[in-house]
């Protein structure tokens, strides 16, 4: 499998401020520590420019556009979402947030034209911006940008997995009538975390009914109950609707130490996660397979761990849990935070789980509720775990 990065220092331009909890240094500190265990060796990263206008509108309303261009300049009562705590307004805005989509659209387009099976950007995964307004420190969708670019672009199916720990309403919004598109988001519950969406009657309107699944999970739940859940769920859908290709947020933001979730899942849960969608594309769609990254707020001691193993799995260079963190990338760390530092690639959890069966677990109810919301309306038994 040909794989590609999509990677320019520019993406940290895409900052919120000193303050806020989408700090850019993730990216930067993911890049370090990549490189220094080799997982970038040989691999030239991909530059991508600012998404055009006409690229954006795909998604995004042109009064909306406006809005975060202008913005910078005439800060006060912008509205669509703008100058919140959670999406304050910064110089540069709509050039930061148009670079993202055009990195996701980069690897799109490496993949629509043969030059790669496989590829990432870490950089993206702002999938809750809506067609009008910015949501949870997402300005632009770069998911549904690239989604849209790809199926005006030789594909009729695509099957998009967010592992986030809050829900993918704005990937969700935008496909919500569209049969041609399959997403599937797992997520803390809705009654618990924002944004309070994502519930297993939410699948679909019109022509895409069933097209949208949500599986919410319980707080606490952790690596086992997780990956039961995922492959109760997910499997099964992705072999009926025969995805062209699959697109994956792979948010680290479910991991027990992330301060603004309650999910309880480990970096190895995080690599088992990545593993298993990698065999799911090569199953299911034919190896095609555009990830990015998303939330995740452990900047120091979980981002770059986790999706350095994001990387190393999109490129087939799987990094051994055991090996220990560069002396260099730990120094470097160190300068920028009081805080201990791992040693390992590894929390030292094991992920394994039971394959799952209807029981009175809430990790089984949940999935149950989805399994009979969606599972029939593509012709799945929900209650048959073989199915």
């Amino acid at each position: 499998m040909t794989a590609a990065v999509v990677w320019t220092p520019d993406f940290l331009g895409y900052d919120l401020g000193d303050d806020h909890p989408l700090d850019p240094v993730r990216l930067d500190l993911t890049m370090r520590l990549a490189t220094g265990l080799g997982v970038l060796e040989g691999v030239e990263p991909l530059v991508p420019r600012q998404a055009p206008d006409s690229e954006v509108q795909r998604v995004h309303l042109p009064s909306y556009m406006t809005a975060v261009k202008s913005a910078p300049e005439a800060p006060f009562r912008v509205g669509h979402g703008l100058g919140t705590d959670d999406n304050p307004i910064f110089f540069g805005m709509h050039e930061a947030s148009a670079l993202v989509c055009g990195g996701s659209l980069l690897a799109a387009r490496e993949i629509a034209e043969g030059r790669a099976d496989r590829a990432v950007n870490i950089a993206g995964g702002l999938h809750h911006a809506m067609p009008d307004r910015a949501a949870g420190f997402c300005v632009y969708n770069d998911c549904a940008v690239a989604i849209s670019w790809l199926l005006d672009h030789g594909f009729d199916r695509v099957a998009y997995v967010d592992v986030d720990v809050h829900h993918g309403d704005g990937v969700q919004e935008a496909f919500y009538t569209d049969p041609r598109v399959l997403t599937i988001s797992l997520h803390q519950h809705p009654l618990t975390l924002w944004p309070g969406t994502g519930w297993p009657g939410e699948f679909g309107r019109g022509d895409g009914q069933g097209y949208a699944v949500n599986v919410p999970l319980p707080p606490g739940t952790a690596d086992s109950g997780w990956l039961r859940a995922f492959h109760a769920v997910v499997p099964s859908l992705l072999r009926e609707f025969r995805p062209q290709v699959l697109v994956t947020q792979c948010g680290v933001d479910t991991h027990a130490e992330d301060p603004l979730a309650n999910l309880g899942l480990s970096v190895d849960g995080h690599r088992a996660i990545y593993r298993a969608l990698r065999e799911l594309a090569v199953e299911t769609a034919g190896g095609k397979w555009l990830a990015t990254g998303g939330g995740g707020y452990g900047l120091f001691r979980v981002v770059p761990r986790s999706w350095t193993h994001l990387l190393a799995t999109v490129l087939d260079r799987d990094v051994d849990p055991r090996r220990p963190i560069p002396a260099a990338w730990t120094a470097h760390a160190a300068g920028l935070t009081g805080r201990p530092l791992p040693t390992e690639m590894t929390d030292g959890r094991d992920p394994s789980h039971e394959p799952w069966t209807e029981g009175s677990d809430r990790v089984d109810s949940a999935v149950l509720d989805v399994r009979r919301a969606v599972f029939p309306l593509h012709g799945l038994d929900p209650d048959d775990p073989r199915d």
